[in-house]
C-alpha cells in the first residue's frame, strides 16, 4: 500500500470517527493525534502531514463540499448517506476540486476515493463514489473547454 494511500486511509477513519461523535470541535484534536499514532505511524507511515492536511481541509471546506453531494446526489438527503460513504466523497471532493492537482490529478483522486469505497463502504460504494465524483468531473472539464 502506497503511502499516500495509507495517509488517505487514516483521513478517512478520522472523518468518520469525528463525524460519528456528533462533530465535536473539542475531541477533533485527540482523534487526529491518536488515529494518527495508532493507523499511521503503526502502520509505518513516516510522513503525517499529508493527513493532517486533508483533514484540515476537508473540514476547512466542510460546507461546500456537502452542498456538491446534495447537488451531485439528489436522490440520497445527505444525513441519509451513510457515514463512511459521505466522508469518502468529502475527501474525494476536496482532492478533485481543491487539491494539488500537480501532486495528485484528477483521475487519481477519482479513483482513491473509489478504492477507500471499496475497502471501507458496502457493496455498492465503489459505484455510488464512482457516479458522483465522475458527474462533477465531467462538470468541471465541460467547463474548462
Amino acid at each position: 500500500m502506497s503511502s499516500r494511500h495509507l495517509a488517505r486511509s487514516v483521513a478517512l477513519q478520522i472523518l468518520y470517527e469525528w463525524d460519528f461523535k456528533n462533530r465535536d470541535p473539542e475531541k477533533l484534536v485527540e482523534i487526529i493525534e491518536r488515529n494518527v499514532q495508532e493507523f499511521g505511524v503503526a502502520a509505518g507511515l513516516e510522513d503525517d502531514q499529508f493527513i493532517r492536511t486533508l483533514v484540515s481541509r476537508v473540514l476547512e471546506n466542510l460546507i461546500k463540499l456537502d452542498e456538491l453531494i446534495t447537488q451531485y446526489a439528489p436522490d440520497w438527503p445527505l444525513d441519509q448517506i451513510t457515514i463512511v460513504d459521505r466522508n469518502i466523497l468529502r475527501l474525494g471532493l476536496y482532492e478533485l476540486l481543491f487539491g494539488n492537482h500537480d501532486e495528485v490529478p484528477p483521475k487519481v483522486a477519482i479513483n482513491e476515493a473509489i478504492e477507500l469505497a471499496k475497502s471501507f463502504g458496502g457493496e455498492s460504494s465503489g459505484k455510488f463514489v464512482n457516479g458522483v465524483l465522475g458527474a462533477v468531473y465531467r462538470e468541471i472539464t465541460q467547463k474548462q473547454e
